[in-house]
């Protein structure tokens, strides 16, 4: 494929790749800026393990990790107002914990992304990692918390 990626790819790249850095970071504690790095210059548009990282949109991919690493306790906080009762976040396996944080701070900080566009992403992205009843799960997770902080 020769080419630029189209931007929608592009940014479909960048989530896939910030949720599996957010996991990272999650579970080794990578500082930030480590962390950051080692994505640029290893992942991202590489290929590891003959697994093909796609070219991501890289300022999105940044801004996705920094954003949820910020604002790490109000996403948790809108992410845990929409649990069923009785659930909590530490409950959730490690992936949709960080799936859940990116589509929630996309919901809150990037008002250039549709609802429907950043939900749909969100779900694609758990297909990654889940079955069906998990993405079901994702879609009405943050259609709620959209519903929260988008009216």
């Amino acid at each position: 494929m020769s080419g630029r990626p189209d931007r929608g790819r592009a940014r479909s790249a960048a989530r896939l790749a910030a949720v599996q850095a957010l996991y990272q970071q999650e579970m080794e504690g990578t500082p930030l800026a480590k962390l950051l790095a080692e994505f640029h210059q290893h992942r991202l548009g590489a290929t590891i393990d003959d697994v093909e990282y796609a070219d991501a949109e890289v300022s999105f991919f940044d801004d996705l990790v920094k954003g949820v690493t910020a604002r790490r306790d109000e996403l948790d906080g809108l992410i845990t107002a929409r649990l069923a009762s009785g659930w909590t976040l530490e409950r959730l396996d490690k992936p949709m914990r960080q799936i859940l944080r990116a589509g929630a701070y996309e919901l809150v900080a990037r008002p250039d992304v549709p609802t429907g566009s950043a939900i749909s992403e969100y779900v694609d992205v758990a297909a990654a990692f889940y079955d069906r009843r998990e993405k079901g799960f994702v879609n009405g997770l943050l259609d709620a918390v959209a519903k929260d902080v988008r009216g």
